[in-house]
């Protein structure tokens, strides 16, 4: 049972701290435009008392911050009372069982819910993206979905293989310009093999010749589909990249 009830916790304190994360911004800027006033003195003076309160306040925010969890306050504060009393508890011990499973499984379908909806939100943004873009004068789109402009024509005559070593200069970001990994940022462009990169890439790369600078539109199944990637791309995320192709270095 108390597995069980450390998975269920667990869950509240995930959703909790991701609620506290969303919220923080407005309660900065709700903070900003209200003058500085001295802090009030805590009543408790030592530290069991502190971290008693303490602890019981974190508990209840974990709590409040998930809103599909609906509870009868009153109860989860009879509840805890009655454990740390010792109290005799007005459910069995295989009645709590039962009742955190059946909770951990409403939780779990809720978070599921919830992200298959943030799902849908991102691919259908990238159809909606892509079908337009590809309507752009100088967008040319591949069997794969791939989309690409030429921003720059270079000299070279030789495209890379996928067994190759290529070294690129480049600038990612998501459809709202948000950007993501550059190294152009970084100013150090960056060595890497054709065929472990992305499909996108992988593609594009071969496309290319050395000097040649691509604006690349890369549809989520062609860049980390459905896993994402970092905290930045999320599941389904279309991407767009421009790529300079600065040498190709020969086999690996």
């Amino acid at each position: 049972m108390r597995i069980l009830f450390l998975s269920v916790f667990c869950l509240l304190l995930s959703a909790g701290i991701s609620s506290a994360q969303n919220e923080k911004p407005a309660k900065e800027n709700s903070a900003a435009k209200k003058p500085e006033t001295a802090e009030k003195e805590s009543p408790f003076k030592t530290l069991k008392d502190r971290s008693s309160y303490g602890i019981g306040q974190n508990l209840a925010a974990q709590i409040k911050f998930n809103d599909q969890l609906d509870l009868n306050f009153e109860l989860v504060i009879e509840g805890f009372s009655d454990a740390l009393r010792d109290k005799e508890p007005k459910m069995s011990e295989r009645q709590i069982q039962d009742t955190m499973l059946e909770l951990q499984q409403l939780l779990r379908a809720a978070a599921e819910e919830k992200q298959k909806m943030q799902f849908a939100e991102a691919i259908k943004a990238g159809k909606e993206f892509l079908v337009k873009n590809g309507k752009r004068k100088g967008v040319k789109t591949t069997k794969s979905g791939l989309q690409y402009e030429v921003l720059k024509k270079g000299a070279g005559k030789v495209s890379p293989k996928p067994t190759d070593q290529v070294t690129t200069h480049y600038h990612g970001t998501l459809l709202d310009g948000t950007v993501f990994d550059s190294s152009v940022d970084r100013g150090e462009p960056i060595d890497f093999g054709v065929g472990g990169v992305i499909k996108g890439w992988t593609e594009a790369l071969q496309l290319m010749t050395v000097g040649d600078k691509y604006k690349l539109f890369v549809p989520s199944d062609l860049a980390y589909g459905a896993r994402g990637a970092g905290e930045k791309i999320g599941p389904h995320t279309t991407l767009i990249f421009e790529v300079e192709l600065i040498a190709i270095n020969g086999k690996k």
